[in-house]
């Protein structure tokens, strides 16, 4: 009979305490921990299986895939921003003002993601939270008065447009190149042959002009004006 370390008895599995069961849930908490702690690079279902105590196998069948599993992370990090609705951090004022101050939300929860940004573009989300984020975009454009066709289609739009600019810029570890890269740029534009480029040449300073937030704030204008000014025109199914 073997002998009992009483320092570091063993015990058996009849001793161990339950694991608690699998959920979807569980698993997407699990997930949104190692996102926070290690990065998503790093949320795989390997990963979240060590986690969870189980195998890999048996995460799928309560999450689909890697792509479900990310929509899934993205809805739980929009969770403050559908929990504040059409009224932003207790915002009053314009509707558009609102609006525009809720897509900023959307896209900084992108910015701090970048790889949840790129998610976005391919795969259609429809989780609580973004589901509720979309229907307070669509409450404040009925707010401002946007017909329910040109609302329905615009709001894609104006989703699109933060999203791109996540996948573009949000990603920190690309910051310095980036700004290697734009001063590249500004010199080309400064040195260019206006001859060849003569609109890049006049237009130069305005082109490189602007900082994000600014230039930001412009495009949801544009959009916000380009939906209201489609309104009036009749839009064909």
């Amino acid at each position: 009979m073997s002998s009992i370390d009483p320092a570091n008895p063993s015990r058996s599995r009849r001793e161990r305490p339950a694991k608690p069961a699998l959920t979807r849930q569980g698993i997407i908490d699990a997930a949104l921990v190692i996102l926070h702690n290690e990065g998503l690079s790093r949320v795989t279902m390997r990963r979240i299986a060590t986690a969870l105590d189980t195998g890999p196998a048996s995460l799928y069948v309560y999450v689909r895939d890697t792509g479900d599993l990310h929509a899934q992370i993205l809805d739980a990090l929009l969770g403050p921003i559908s929990a504040a609705g059409a009224a932003p951090d207790g915002q009053a004022g314009p509707w558009r003002d609102r609006l525009k101050a809720l897509l900023t939300r959307y896209r900084n929860v992108l910015f701090a993601h970048p790889e949840i940004a790129r998610m976005a573009l391919s795969t259609q989300p429809s989780g609580p939270n973004y589901m509720a984020m979309v229907d307070a975009i669509l409450a404040l454009l009925a707010e401002g008065g946007v017909p329910d066709k040109a609302a329905a289609w615009g709001v894609d739009v104006l989703l699109l447009y933060p999203t791109a600019i996540a996948v573009e810029h949000g990603d920190p570890r690309q910051a310095s190149r980036k700004a290697r890269d734009f001063s590249s740029l500004a010199a080309r534009v400064v040195a260019i042959d206006a001859a060849r480029y003569p609109h890049i040449a006049r237009l130069g300073p305005e082109l490189m002009s602007g900082n994000g937030a600014a230039r930001s704030d412009w495009a949801f204008d544009v959009l916000l004006d380009g939906i209201l000014a489609a309104a009036s025109h009749p839009i064909s199914r």
